[in-house]
């Protein structure tokens, strides 16, 4: 008996996309997930390192946002796995898969934000980029999800940005 790829189901899936589909889909929410789950980490070490004169609002600010994240990961990890195939768990595979640089040191408030703000966007462009195979797959239960994320990144952008602003 032939051994079967890990990435393709053990038993067949017919939910109404076809298999090639279903593996783009996957594929790209695999970079979702390594995107936000670089962001979380990014985002934890920030709320851990975070001093200066905003501290306590950057402090909260920060804790809300990656435990927001930390439910998400959770959320795109389960939508890959109903799709049919593994999603990707190790520090390697995030960061082959993620858009997202890892922070150099402990930077100081501001660029810490900079930084934030880079990230939310690039996750809205990574979630944003799925959509056209989505989209003709007719796949709605992933392009709800795509959605849910873009606005709440592309809300915790502008919330950041906010405080760049004099």
């Amino acid at each position: 008996m032939a051994k079967k790829d890990s990435a393709t189901p053990a038993v067949s899936i017919n939910i109404g996309i076809n298999d090639k589909d279903r593996k783009k889909i996957a594929d790209g929410l695999s970079k979702l997930l390594a995107d936000s789950y670089t962001l979380y980490l990014k985002t934890h070490n920030f709320h851990w390192n975070v001093k200066g004169p905003m501290f306590s609002t950057l402090h909260l600010m920060f804790e809300g946002q990656y435990g927001e994240l930390a439910l998400a990961v959770d959320e795109i990890a389960e939508r890959i796995r109903a799709l049919g195939y593994p999603a990707p768990g190790t520090y390697r595979e995030f960061a082959q898969l993620s858009t997202i640089a890892e922070a150099e040191g402990v930077p100081n408030a501001t660029e810490m934000i900079r930084q934030l703000v880079a990230g939310q966007e690039a996750v809205t462009r990574t979630a944003r980029s799925i959509f056209p195979v989505v989209d003709a797959a007719a796949d709605e239960p992933t392009a709800d999800l795509l959605t849910a994320r873009m606005q709440l990144h592309e809300k915790n952008a502008w919330m950041l940005r906010s405080l760049l602003e004099e």
